[in-house]
This record gives C-alpha cells, sequence and structure tokens, in this order.
C-alpha cells in the first residue's frame, strides 16, 4: 500500500504544485521585480532601482495609513479575541439553545467583506441620522470606531467556534482534579483551561492579526478612507496608489509599497506565532 502510494504521488501532487506556481509563485517573483521599475504593463517595465521603496517609505500617507493599521489591529486583535472566548466560554455550559446562539454568532462571517461594508454603512449612517451627521462627515475616530464595529461583528463567530472546540477537548480528567483540589472557576480557568488552549489563542491571534492588517474591501466600502486618507488602510492606500494615480512610476511605488507591506505582515505573524507556540501544552 505504501509503494502504490509513493508511486501515484506524484500524480496528484503535480497539478495542484504546477497551479501554485502560475497562480502564486511566478506572479510573486514577478512583483518583486516590478517593484524595481516604472511601468504602465508588465511588458513595458523599465528598470528604476530602489527608487521606488525611498519613495514609498517617505509617502506620507502611507507612513499615517501604518499607524492607523497598526492601531486597528492592535484594538481589533483584543476585543475579537476577548469576547469571542468570553461567548465560548457562554456556549460550552450546559445551557438549552447553544448551537443556535453559535450558528446565529458564525453567519456574520459568511458574509462578503464588500457587502458587509456597504451594510454598515446604511446602517451607522441611519444611527448617526438622528445626529445630523452622516458617517463619512465625522472625523477619523468615527470612522475607525466604524471600522472596529463591523470587523467585529464579523469575527466574532468565527474565532468562537475555534475557542469552543479548544474547550471541549480541555480533557475531562483535569477538569475533575481541579475540582477535588478545590480549584473555583477561575482558578479551574486561568489554571487548567487556558494552558490547554494556547493552541486555539495562536490560531485566533493569527487570524485576527493578519485578516486585520490585510482589511481592504470592508475598509473601502465603509470610510474609503475618508475623511482626507485619515480611515485609510496600508492595503486601501496600496490600491490608490497603483489605480487612483496615472503615470509610470506611480505603478512601481505601488508594487514596492505591496512587497513592504507584506514583509510587514510575514515578520508579525511569525513572530507571533513563535511567541504562542512556545506556550503551548503538549497533551
Amino acid at each position: 500500500m505504501e509503494k502504490a502510494l509513493k508511486k501515484w504521488f506524484p500524480v496528484f501532487v503535480l497539478p495542484t504544485l504546477a497551479a501554485f506556481c502560475v497562480g502564486f509563485i511566478w506572479p510573486f517573483i514577478q512583483g518583486i521585480y516590478l517593484s524595481f521599475c516604472q511601468f504602465i504593463t508588465v511588458d513595458n517595465a523599465k528598470w528604476a532601482g530602489i527608487s521606488n521603496y525611498v519613495k514609498a517609505l517617505s509617502d506620507e500617507t502611507f507612513g499615517d495609513s501604518f499607524i492607523f493599521t497598526v492601531v486597528f489591529a492592535f484594538v481589533s486583535t483584543i476585543l475579537i479575541n476577548g469576547i469571542a472566548f468570553a461567548i465560548a466560554l457562554a456556549l460550552t455550559k450546559e445551557m438549552k439553545g447553544t448551537n443556535i446562539f453559535r450558528t446565529v454568532f458564525f453567519m456574520p462571517n459568511l458574509i462578503g467583506g464588500i457587502v458587509l461594508g456597504y451594510i454598515w454603512q446604511i446602517l451607522l449612517n441611519c444611527i448617526l441620522s438622528n445626529l445630523a451627521q452622516p458617517l463619512l462627515a465625522l472625523n477619523s475616530t468615527a470612522g475607525f470606531w466604524g471600522i472596529i464595529i463591523l470587523m467585529c461583528w464579523q469575527q466574532i463567530g468565527y474565532m468562537m467556534i475555534i475557542y469552543v472546540a479548544g474547550l471541549q477537548n480541555v480533557p475531562p480528567d483535569l477538569l475533575e482534579a481541579a475540582a477535588i483540589d478545590g480549584a473555583n472557576a477561575i482558578q479551574t480557568l486561568v489554571k487548567v483551561k487556558l494552558p490547554m488552549l494556547m493552541s486555539s489563542f495562536t490560531i485566533c491571534l493569527f487570524l485576527t492579526i493578519t485578516n486585520s492588517f490585510k482589511l481592504f474591501d470592508q475598509n473601502l466600502a465603509l470610510t474609503a478612507g475618508e475623511p482626507a486618507h485619515a480611515t485609510e488602510m496600508l492595503a486601501l492606500n496600496i490600491y490608490n496608489t497603483f489605480y487612483a494615480r496615472s503615470g509610470p512610476q506611480w505603478k512601481g511605488i505601488g508594487q514596492a509599497k505591496a512587497v513592504i507591506f507584506f514583509i510587514l505582515v510575514v515578520v508579525i505573524s511569525l513572530s507571533q506565532l513563535y511567541a504562542t507556540r512556545s506556550k503551548e501544552v503538549q497533551q
């Protein structure tokens, strides 16, 4: 059986590997090359050296978008995981209707980001209509919290499912031993459940951090970076640099920003994975 699997392994792997190389690896390599060029199309790229990176890093809007994105990712990660974990704790207790609640909390994750953004723009504008102030007329703080609310509403249900699965996999023997030793609910949570849930925290933190940094469609639909680019996140800033400005120099600068953005997300996500995986408990 094992010899047969080894024999047919390339037949099943090669098509997927070829598609991955054509659809991801080659465009990625080409994108890195284009970040050093000025171009309108791929065929007319002209080498420009590191000037695109110098201009990208000196762009004030890119720096402002970076700060806004970092703050947004920090706040959204804490809120999403904190609320999702609290809901998971409540829904793993013996109570009626837990499956219904899980379904209801998970449903917003099924809605597309661009649609979700326009839905919440309508909702927030209706709520703020009593103040005679539409969302886009408010300051950046209102736009920031509007995106936070949208992100939490979409992501909490998905993270909750992961935490529920983790809580259900905590060995009953450990919980019984903690009860016999006289541990209360808080002590059991801190000393038993949380250490056993580190793998779930690793997954949820990775997803929320990367999703927060990569957020684009919700940002575009809800605020479009207004007012005056104050709520413009990194992905939207790259999009506006690449498509909203004409000229070969802006294509190259936008591509350079995209490479910087990629490196930033990879470094942050790998650092988070290393920090949380080192604290995981082997069952």
